[in-house]
């Protein structure tokens, strides 16, 4: 009896201590048109190479890797009838976040709650419902843009001509955390 109960306790210590931890998409990541389905399929193919993104795996390692993937799962009729195209835009995205998180921690720890803080007053109208998500997701470029160079007005800057604008420059990854920061308003 003890032999039996040894046993099944290594039994479900063995199958507990094997489970692996897959890295979900950030949300914040995907492209705007990408659908929550679309997102949980790249999550199912792709999440042990965005743990190993996570470890340290480069990104062109990563996109051949889950590009290999997708088109086989593609060729197979395994992708629930997404196109090679949506899936692998969707997971460049994210080993791309991932990769950026690995290489610059700092960037993303020290500028969270100054994005925050720049913009606070569009997270509160887009929690009260006063705004859509793409209205907030604009507002929140618009005030990250002006809090580089206040004067900026994109009804101006929109208008002329794409080599005449004068936007400033600013690092793309504060977009991500303001995405975040939004997305994360709503739960």
């Amino acid at each position: 009896m003890k032999t039996i109960k040894a046993i099944v306790i290594l039994s479900v210590l063995t199958i507990f201590t094997a489970t692996t931890y897959a890295a979900e998409v950030p949300r914040e990541s995907a492209p705007c048109n990408a659908t929550n389905e679309a997102i949980i399929v790249v999550e199912s193919f792709i999440g042990d190479i965005l743990t190993e993104v996570q470890n340290g795996l480069g990104y062109a390692d990563a996109r051949a890797k889950s590009n290999r993937i997708f088109f086989d799962a593609w060729l197979n009729g395994q992708t629930n009838g997404y196109s090679y195209g949506e899936l692998v835009d969707i997971a460049n995205a994210a080993i791309w976040q991932y990769r950026d998180m690995y290489l610059r921690p700092y960037f993303y720890a020290n500028n969270l709650e100054k994005v925050r803080t720049i913009i606070a007053p569009v997270i509160e109208d887009y929690k009260s419902g006063k705004i859509t998500y793409a209205d907030a997701e604009f507002d929140a470029r618009v005030k990250i843009y002006q809090s580089v160079t206040p004067n900026f007005n994109p009804d101006i800057e929109y208008m002329k001509d794409p080599l005449s604008r004068d936007i400033p420059s600013v690092d793309n990854s504060l977009f991500i955390l303001a995405r975040k920061l939004l997305l994360d308003s709503k739960v």
